[in-house]
């Protein structure tokens, strides 16, 4: 068999491999990696329902060498884990749960609204937190924090792109600045989120474990890539590329519908 007998044999697992490592990458950076796997599992076959279920199991591994690469930068902020780790968990199980009773074309023609509203907001986030009170650890801003983390889970439960957008801009409305910090947080929430997502996934066995296997790997090493590049390149980078990725997912995730 020669090299090009041997990857299209193989065509199946190169497609999800490389959609993995790459996804690993910029779920560790801003989040958004489920715009590329979700699509390489559909294309290779797979239903789209199950597509999504398998993706979130393959996925969960390589948020944990996210989270690793941020331990230190989460590290300040104990309060806010803690208390955002409910919702997230909460949500992550509702949104799984409606994932497998919901046919996944009606809620992905509100997707590209969230994307893009959450998208403006990051962009617009230091203008805004410098209008907003300085003491933001209020009963209402917990409140606030709480139930906008568990409609975050729900979706990320539910479909996922674009989960760390919204997270890193409800973490920048609550008063948390430093972006290594925001992301630390923002991988540790979502690891809960996918994590009890994957559970149930796995449970009602809604999914591909050849794929789960391959995605996994590859998501990891892309994870730790991922968390040593941000810190590399830079905030403003990393600012800027979590713009710039949910600007391409909601142009991307239009033309779909």
């Amino acid at each position: 068999m020669n090299i090009a007998e041997f990857f299209i044999v193989h065509r199946s697992s190169f497609i999800v491999s490389i959609a993995a490592f790459l996804a690993g990458i910029i779920n560790a950076i801003a989040g958004g990696g489920t715009l590329l796997t979700f699509p390489a599992l559909v294309w290779i076959g797979r239903n789209p329902i199950i597509a999504n279920a398998t993706n979130t199991v393959a996925i969960w591994p390589a948020g944990v060498s996210g989270a690793l690469g941020f331990r230190k930068d989460v590290a300040s902020l104990q309060r806010w884990l803690w208390l955002l780790t409910i919702p997230s968990l909460l949500g992550g199980a509702a949104g799984a749960v409606l994932l497998l009773h919901t046919p996944e074309r009606v809620f992905a023609r509100i997707v590209p609204i969230l994307i893009g509203g959450a998208t403006v907001l990051l962009a617009a986030q230091e203008a805004i937190t410098r209008h907003l009170p300085h003491h933001k650890a209020t009963p209402a801003w917990l409140v606030f924090a709480f139930a906008f983390q568990f409609a975050v889970g729900i979706y990320g439960g539910y479909f996922g792109a674009g989960m760390g957008i919204l997270m890193l801009a409800a973490l920048g409305l609550i008063g948390l600045t430093d972006l290594h910090q925001m992301n630390g947080l923002k991988n540790v929430l979502g690891l809960c989120i996918n994590g009890i997502a994957a559970i149930y996934f796995i449970a009602r066995g809604a999914v591909v474990w050849s794929d789960v296997l391959i995605m996994a790997i590859f998501s990891i090493a892309g994870g730790f890539a991922g968390a040593k590049l941000a810190h590399k390149l830079g905030r403003k980078f990393v600012r800027a590329a979590v713009i710039v990725i949910g600007v391409v997912m909601t142009i991307a995730l239009m033309l779909r519908q």
